[in-house]
């Protein structure tokens, strides 16, 4: 969930470099980067890793582990003016190899999981920047309406729920799972 960053004191950056210094050394919370906007941000609650659990169970029992990994809350450097943090996204090994030497990666497969507080124009605005990255396929996980919206365009959605299945092809394809499954022990 993103929160709005309140000045204090500590003079706040105003360039990309700046930034990253600046949050290294800063209160703990963790921020985005948008083109000199400052989004001060909230981790997974503990009902966003419950869900992170499951599909990181699936990942393994695929033995997708062989060739990536997906990594929660990974900093990702969309653009020149932009640092974006999803909620999971799907790193292949080599990018986590190439990211140790300090080269920036795009992941092919991101998933944001939807909170009540998230606005929906920024949601839509954070879709719209993967795309333009070249993110692949984008899952919107919410779990208020136990619902998944799979893009792997702006304008190709599949709206998932019930016994729907949510696929990750075709960056991953044997990476699926119905909505049930996702949330079948949730509410426990």
């Amino acid at each position: 969930m993103m929160v709005e960053i309140q000045e204090n004191t500590t003079q706040l950056p105003k360039t990309l470099a700046e930034f990253m210094e600046w949050e290294q050394s800063n209160d703990g919370f963790k921020y985005e980067w948008n083109d000199g906007e400052i989004i001060k941000f909230e981790g997974m609650n503990k009902k966003q890793v419950f869900i992170f659990d499951v599909l990181i169970d699936l990942f393994f029992e695929k033995g997708l582990n062989k060739i990536g990994k997906l990594i929660p809350e990974t900093d990702v450097q969309l653009s020149a003016i932009q640092i974006r943090r999803p909620d999971i996204a799907f790193l292949t090994k080599k990018q986590i190899y190439e990211g140790r030497e300090g080269v920036d990666f795009i992941p092919n497969f991101a998933i944001e999981v939807i909170s009540s507080g998230d606005k929906m124009i920024d949601v839509e605005n954070k879709l719209i920047e993967y795309f333009k990255a070249g993110v692949k396929v984008v899952w919107h996980i919410i779990p208020a309406q136990e619902v998944v919206y799979v893009y792997t365009s702006r304008s190709e959605v599949k709206i998932c729920f019930d016994k729907d299945i949510c696929s990750a092809k075709p960056v991953l394809e044997d990476f699926e799972i119905s909505v049930e499954d996702i949330f079948k022990d949730y509410q426990k």
